[in-house]
This record gives C-alpha cells, structure tokens and sequence, in this order.
C-alpha cells in the first residue's frame, strides 16, 4: 500500500508556499497580464476598454455574473475618482478582487468540538481521498490526533489509498471490506470519542449532482453521523477539482443544496488550471441573494503532501496578478 501511495505522491516542490502558489497559478496569471498589460499600457478608459476588460476575466475562469460584478465596480471607481486613464484602473482592479475573495476567507477552527468530525464529499476525481491525507498532515503539523475513516465502501481502490495515507502519517484507519459508508463512518466516530481524537476526516463516495438516488445516499451518511455525535458532522467539506472551471460552480450549488456545504478546497491548481474560478465561487451566494459564501478553507497547488493549505485571500491575489 505504501508504494502505492508514493508512486502517486510526487516531493515538495522548490521553493516556500508562496511560490508554490505562484507556480500554480502561473496559466492565470500568464493570461491576465499579457491582456491586462496591454489593456492598462495606453487608451482610454471607455466601452472597448470595459468590453476587452470583461473578455480578458472570462478568458481567466472569473465567470460572467463575477466578471459583471468586477466591471461595475471599476465603473464606480472610474467615475469616482475621475479616471481618464486605464493604468489608474490598474490598483482598483486589485481591490476589487480582493474584496471580493476577503469574504470566503475564513480559517477553519476545529477547536470548538472535540472529536471535531469533518465529513468530505465531492464528485469523482475531485481529489477527496488526497485531500483527507494531506489535511491529517496538516493537523498533525498543528499537534492534533487525527482518526480517518473510508466512507467511500464503493472503490476498493479508494480504501486502499486511504490505507497508505494513514501508513503514511502514522495514523488509524477505520475501514470495512463490506458495508455501507455511513455505517463504517459510525464506527469512526465511535472509535474517535473512545480514542479522545481530536479530528475525524470521513471520506465518502464520489457522487455526480446529477444521480439522485446516490445523492440520498449521501444524505443519509450524514444524518447517521448526527445520531452517532449530536451537532455532527462540525464540517461538510466539498472537494473541488480547479480543472473543472465553471462546473466547479454547479457543483457548489448541488451538494449544498443536499447537504448544507460549510467550506469548500480547491484542488489542482496546479498550473492548468484557470485560478479565477474562485472569485466565481466567492461571488455565487452574493449573485443568488443568500448572503455570506461558503468560505475557501484549503487550495491545493501540487502533489506533495504539503501543497495543500489554508486560503489566504491576499496571498492568493498577489500570486494572481503578480
């Protein structure tokens, strides 16, 4: 199982963190500032100037209904401040992104239950049985007992990942041959209070928004955990797939709509993927008139097992825009 894991796992790139993230934001990044640049050297701030604007941010995964958002608030600014010349443009853009990723990012506290039980949901080949490795390393980074259980009973490739994980970071594995996940997720819990764990990450089955009757599947899992821990799961984590663009959006609103989503991690940002898809994400609740979003709690930016972190609004503009 350990070999499998390292075949799969690649060593931390060069570099800190943050050019880390820079790295794999480099595809974003490479198109906004070859049309922003441009876009920003010379002219005048008018249609052509806001319609090349609005393009360049589609072109970069940002969505229309955030991409429109972007553009009337640069309009605002524009007029505001009397700007005639697009480079002025240049440091409200900035803002305006920021403002607008500031609201989604909100660290995840698993202090205020103990065991803290983070259910992980997601379609397949989203990444969920690669995040719960990465995260029990994160956790125990920050001095925490972790306890996985391998809810998603349908693979056996997927026990057998999240087996080598667990030989990986030195932590228990609650799995079963046989049987339903909700029933192995049970049996997590009930080995995490017995065990005084401090974090239970509970894989599950990757389900297309699309399949109904899965999709019940999935709600039943997280009403069994309810019964076994009043006030569980502390956590509904969806795992998303960056590569996946605007779907990633779809996918939001589905499973929250089934299972009241509490924070989301992108995955595979990697230096494919179109990194605006983010401030899609962050602006989907605004759009629909529901208020505060559903925070970014982790961005995965490579393979290693360090390359999934905590989202930092600002860090994550910076790399960005460069």
């Amino acid at each position: 199982m350990f070999s499998f894991l390292k075949s799969k796992e690649k060593a931390p790139a060069a570099g800190g963190w943050g050019q880390r993230l820079r790295d794999g934001l480099a595809r974003t990044r490479q198109v906004l500032n070859t049309d922003l640049g441009d876009l920003f050297a010379g002219g005048k701030i008018d249609e052509a100037f806001f319609e090349d604007l609005e393009t360049t941010l589609l072109a970069a995964d940002v969505g229309v209904a955030a991409s429109a958002f972007l553009i009337k608030r640069l309009r605002e600014d524009a007029r505001r401040g009397g700007y005639r010349e697009p480079r002025e443009l240049k440091g409200a853009l900035r803002s305006a992104i920021l403002d607008m990723l500031a609201p989604i990012a909100v660290p995840l506290n698993v202090e205020t239950q103990r065991p803290f039980i983070i259910m992980l949901v997601g379609v397949n080949g989203a990444g969920k049985t690669t995040s719960i490795g990465k995260l029990a390393h994160y956790f125990q980074k920050s001095g925490k007992s972790v306890l996985l259980a391998a809810g998603d009973t349908f693979r056996a490739a997927a026990r057998e990942q999240l087996q080598a994980w667990g030989e990986r970071n030195n932590v228990a594995v609650i799995t079963q041959q046989s049987g339903d996940a909700a029933a192995v997720i049970f049996d997590a819990v009930n080995a995490a209070h017995a065990r005084n764990i401090d974090v239970v990450l509970a894989d599950t089955a990757g389900r297309l928004p699309t399949q109904l009757h899965l999709m019940e599947e999935i709600k039943k899992v997280k009403r069994v955990i309810a019964k076994s821990t009043p006030g569980a799961p502390h956590e509904v984590l969806l795992v998303l797939d960056a590569n996946t663009g605007q779907n990633a959006v779809n996918q939001v609103r589905a499973f929250d709509e089934a299972l009241g989503v509490t924070g989301l991690v992108l995955t595979k940002l990697d230096g494919t993927a179109k990194g605006g898809v983010i401030c899609a994400i962050s602006h989907l609740h605004a759009a629909a008139g529901k208020g505060q979003a559903i925070p970014l709690r982790f961005i995965g930016v490579g393979e290693g097992i360090d390359d999934l972190q905590p989202f930092n609004a600002e860090e994550f503009v910076d790399a960005l825009l460069g």
